[in-house]
């Protein structure tokens, strides 16, 4: 995609899957990407209609939890874009987990029984529901790999006030409830994700995407006792596949190696997987809405005026 340039804009930021222009001192676009990355790596090919899977998914969670916590959203002009209040962010994510899966089962299984802190219970198996969600914070790192950190550092170190932590935590609990209850309309289970705060003059915002497959993990909700029941490997709704086949063809973002190639019937299949995962945790079918770069642009502009 070409790069945008916007009246009154300010910046301009090229992330892996987003661009993002600050607009005065007030807005940002964000346009969602068809880029995709793995294990930190852009991969080399685009993925159709990838940044309007996830743009839209954002956007029905955010709408979706309005009476929970303030957001950053304000429109939508073109399936894939984004345009919100700019607000200065709280350098932590708020990680909040359900279910012994992931980092979290990794370091239970090298025998430590705290994370972030927080104390985990004894007698627990991979994937297995914790008696409560737990919050387990992450640095948000300007380069490099987030880490792990304690409430009590994020407090210590002047990261968030403890005022600022307990409306902070107040809101990761809520909204987790919240996709937690609809993804179990859709006959999944929200297991972890995580979300990003910010303030915008005294209040707190939550900003960018929520629940998505790219931030978010999901399991299907039949069938789970039975398979934890046998040991199995719970079934996943994420974008976990494309890491598979990355590690099957002997890629994990390590020097040296080579990405495989990506050809076209493995780039429409990634396409189909994502407008599965849309369709799955929406809902809803997957309407396709191919725009011109002119096009969007011209949205966007449109967008922007209305917003002044």
């Amino acid at each position: 995609m070409t790069d945008f340039v916007f009246p009154d804009q300010t910046s301009f930021y090229k992330g892996k899957v987003r661009d993002v222009y600050g607009i005065g001192d007030r807005l940002l676009v964000m346009v969602a990407s068809d880029r995709i990355s793995a294990f930190d790596v852009v991969l080399p090919r685009p993925i159709p209609y990838k940044g309007q899977v996830l743009n839209q998914i954002a956007a029905y969670m955010l709408n979706a939890t309005r009476d929970i916590c303030p957001n950053w959203l304000l429109d939508v002009p073109a399936p894939n874009v984004s345009i919100g209040k700019k607000c200065q962010p709280f350098r932590i994510e708020m990680v909040i987990r359900g279910n012994l899966t992931g980092h979290a089962w990794r370091t239970y299984a090298a025998g430590k029984r705290e994370l972030c802190g927080v104390p985990l219970p004894e007698g627990l198996k991979e994937n297995d529901f914790f008696p409560h969600p737990i919050i387990t914070p992450s640095t948000k790192a300007a380069a490099g790999h987030d880490e792990d950190i304690s409430r009590e550092d994020i407090i210590a170190t002047g990261l968030a006030t403890a005022e600022e932590w307990a409306i902070l935590e107040k809101y990761t609990q809520a909204l987790f409830e919240r996709g937690r209850k609809i993804a179990a309309r859709q006959g999944l289970i929200l297991v972890d994700t995580k979300y990003e705060f910010g303030k915008e003059g005294d209040r707190i915002c939550l900003m960018d995407e929520i629940h998505t497959p790219d931030s978010s993990r999901y399991f299907f909700a039949e069938g789970f006792a039975e398979r934890q029941a046998a040991g199995e490997r719970q079934q996943q709704l994420s974008k976990e596949f494309v890491r598979e086949w990355l590690i099957a063809n002997n890629f994990m973002g390590k020097e040296g190696q080579q990405v495989p190639e990506m050809t076209d019937e493995w780039v429409n299949t990634i396409s189909r997987r994502y407008i599965d995962l849309y369709e799955k945790v929406i809902g809803e079918p997957f309407r396709p809405e191919p725009l011109s770069e002119e096009e969007t642009h011209e949205r966007i502009l449109a967008s922007l005026l209305k917003l002044k």
